[in-house]
């Protein structure tokens, strides 16, 4: 009995192990092959196009609902969500001459802006969260936006001295 466990526990080890080298040729030949990386980028080109899409058409609904109150952290959170996936899609169907623009400098300031301004974004999410909750709770709204801009402004001035050096 223990025999027949053994020789069935080994088979089930080396399968997985044959399944597996399968896997990284698989990988291998998608990761040096053009056509796949061409198809892979436009395809989250599109992807980022579309999110895009819905969150200018979130905007332009929010903006006809109620223009009286000009520009709330709700519709800044849909306009920095329309401008970064915009932006990234741009860059994901114009990958390969991204790559190619000279001084590198520019290079890095188009692929590292959507990264920064999606974290703005994201930190005006967590900001507009945070005055709802302060705000049900009747504290003080007055440090949020200080300390949203002072965060945004140290994490900025961490990239421009990373891409400087």
């Amino acid at each position: 009995m223990r025999g027949l466990l053994a020789v069935e526990a080994a088979g089930a080890a080396s399968v997985p192990a044959s399944v597996l080298h399968g896997a990284v040729d698989w990988w291998r030949d998608v990761n040096e092959s053009p056509l796949w990386q061409d198809r892979i980028f436009h395809a989250l080109a599109v992807l980022y196009g579309i999110v895009s899409a819905v969150a200018l058409v979130q905007l332009i609904r929010i903006e006809c609902r109620v223009p009286e109150y000009g520009w709330t952290t709700q519709k800044v959170f849909h306009f920095l969500n329309f401008l970064v996936n915009g932006v990234r899609s741009v860059v994901f169907v114009l990958r390969r001459n991204v790559q190619l623009v000279e001084p590198e400098i520019i290079q890095h300031v188009l692929l590292d802006m959507p990264g920064l301004a999606f974290f703005t974004t994201y930190a005006l999410l967590v900001l507009f969260w945070a005055e709802i909750y302060y705000q049900a709770r009747a504290m003080s709204t007055d440090g949020l936006r200080p300390t949203f801009y002072w965060i945004n402004g140290v994490v900025y001035a961490i990239q421009v001295i990373n891409v400087l050096w």
